[in-house]
């Protein structure tokens, strides 16, 4: 059963990812950024190439939690809405976080 608590959570949930992804997504552009300048200065990339590809590979992952995290949330969100229970900050707090995922998948799809 669903309670404002655990839709507090699942809202937490939610926005905690999407930090993550944020931190990943710019730490992949610094280590691209920091690989190509090696790449001018000597052949010795192996490290840096390894960094760069557990970076990218990290995106996806994010991207899987945050659709998984997404679901549950508007599943919480709707079992507490039959129940009558649609009013307080939790609540819009929730729904924000809703509307914001989906402009962000919306804008990584196009």
């Amino acid at each position: 059963m669903a309670t404002v608590r655990n839709l507090k959570i699942k809202t937490s949930t939610c926005r905690r990812i999407v930090k993550e992804l944020h931190s990943y997504e710019k730490e992949v552009e610094r280590e691209t950024a920091k690989t190509a300048d090696m790449k001018e200065k000597g052949p010795d990339l192996l490290g840096q190439e390894n960094v760069l590809a557990e970076s990218r590979m990290m995106i996806p992952d994010c991207h899987k939690r945050l659709e998984a995290s997404l679901a549950d949330l508007k599943a919480t969100l709707a079992e507490l809405e039959e129940a009558n229970e649609k009013e307080g900050l939790e609540f819009d707090e929730a729904r924000s976080t809703i509307t914001e995922l989906e402009k962000l998948f919306e804008t990584t799809e196009a």
